[in-house]
């Protein structure tokens, strides 16, 4: 693991800030419950990625940890989680089912729905994390198939409890070249397991046009500091016309050019408040985002919170104490 988190090393009084700080920052916002006072929480957790997906491992003390109705209406990319038992039991609780965890079984759990795992006996666990639009599977199958035991009476399954066991511990699986090779193969293998256990034929072909809108948005959020950034780009990325493109965004009721705009003028306000945007000047900030006019930028950024760029980046700047 590329970050490895250890309690050990922690004061007892700072440990739990500590893991759910890690978490956050890594992962996915959740509350965790410590059944244990701060002097006896012990916690080791491995933290890596490969291409889009995130990976933990982790072995701890007994507790719960709830992604809430508040948490799951967040603005944070939609993600769901495969978690794979390694030794004693868990739970994972969403959509009214319950699924016990034992050695080598699987469950899935999305980040949109509020969900519940517990850890009674401890954790020992692996965390898969892979971005919804990547895994492209259609509402209606990710949600009857969340908080599912996968495991017994499902082979596929069992080759993916092998395979991920395997990745999470492999370090040499997740850097350098390899990290986006096992991608595609890791979010193929999950949606084989996934129309294994729903038993359907047409379900790893099926999911591309039912979130074709979500993909197109991780894509332009992954772009969005590209000046080129464009419909016909777009477009061509996904294998669709400029028409189609237009349409699949108007039924998610989004304008193209008002979104790319308004994402784009977020991130500038946001490094203008910061300390690298305080290190450069408005115009680099601004091109930083694909705005390469500096008076256009300035002036849309002022339309639309009624202050100048370098108004707002003032306003920001650190006072010294009195």
């Amino acid at each position: 693991m590329s970050q490895v988190l250890d309690t050990a090393d922690i004061p007892a009084r700072d440990r739990e800030e500590t893991i759910r700080h890690a978490v956050w920052e890594s992962l996915v916002r959740i509350d965790i419950d410590h059944h244990l006072p701060p002097d006896d929480l012990a916690a080791h957790i491995g933290l890596d990625t490969a291409g889009p997906l995130g990976i933990c491992s982790a072995r701890a003390t007994s507790m719960t940890i709830r992604r809430t109705p508040r948490l799951a209406r967040e603005d944070e990319e939609p993600a769901v989680f495969l978690g794979l038992q390694v030794s004693g039991t868990s739970m994972v609780v969403q959509n009214g089912r319950q699924a016990l965890l034992r050695p080598g079984d699987l469950a899935l759990y999305d980040t949109v729905s509020p969900y519940t795992l517990l850890f009674d006996e401890g954790v020992d666990h692996h965390f898969v994390r892979f971005p919804r639009a990547a895994l492209a599977l259609p509402e209606r199958a990710l949600r009857d198939v969340t908080a599912v035991t996968l495991g017994p009476g499902n082979p596929v399954a069992g080759l993916a409890s092998t395979y991920f066991s395997q990745l999470v511990v492999s370090a040499g699986l997740r850097s350098g070249p390899h990290a986006d090779a096992v991608a595609e193969p890791s979010i193929e293998l999950v949606r084989a397991v996934v129309a294994t256990q729903l038993g359907s034929q047409d379900l790893a072909r099926a999911p591309m046009e039912a979130t074709l809108s979500l993909r197109i948005r991780r894509y332009m959020r992954a772009h969005l500091a590209d000046s080129d950034l464009s419909a016909a780009r777009i477009a061509a990325a996904h294998d669709i016309s400029v028409r189609h493109l237009y349409t699949v965004l108007a039924r998610s009721g989004i304008s193209l050019g008002d979104w790319i705009r308004s994402h784009r003028l977020e991130e500038c306000k946001r490094e203008l408040a910061g300390p690298q945007g305080r290190s450069r000047t408005i115009a680099a900030v601004g091109r930083s985002w694909g705005f390469v006019d500096a008076t256009h930028f300035s002036k849309v950024f002022r339309k639309a919170y009624g202050v100048s760029p370098r108004d707002w980046r003032e306003e920001n700047r650190p006072r010294p104490p009195r």
